[in-house]
């Protein structure tokens, strides 16, 4: 992830050097550039776009069959359905 690179000074404490690659590491900008893109949401990839568009066109045609033929009302399709 990082290319930065800081030298223990002598005499110089664990600490000192810690704080003192936390401030270059902040000052790169890297660390705003990974958390940028942790949630970063993919692009669907074209064959689950096309199958998911199938399915809704499956179920549309198949509720429509159903309304047709008299087998659910229409207030049916409008109530809330827990899942």
């Amino acid at each position: 992830m990082s290319d930065i690179e800081v030298k223990r000074k002598k005499g110089e404490s664990f600490e000192a050097v810690f704080r003192r690659f936390s401030r270059r590491q902040q000052q790169s900008g890297k660390v705003l550039d990974v958390r940028a893109g942790r949630y970063f949401a993919k692009k669907a990839k074209p064959n689950k776009v096309k199958e998911s568009k199938l399915r809704s066109l499956e179920k549309g045609a198949k509720r429509e069959y159903l309304l047709k033929t008299g087998k659910i009302k229409e207030e049916d399709l409008r109530k809330p359905t827990r899942r």
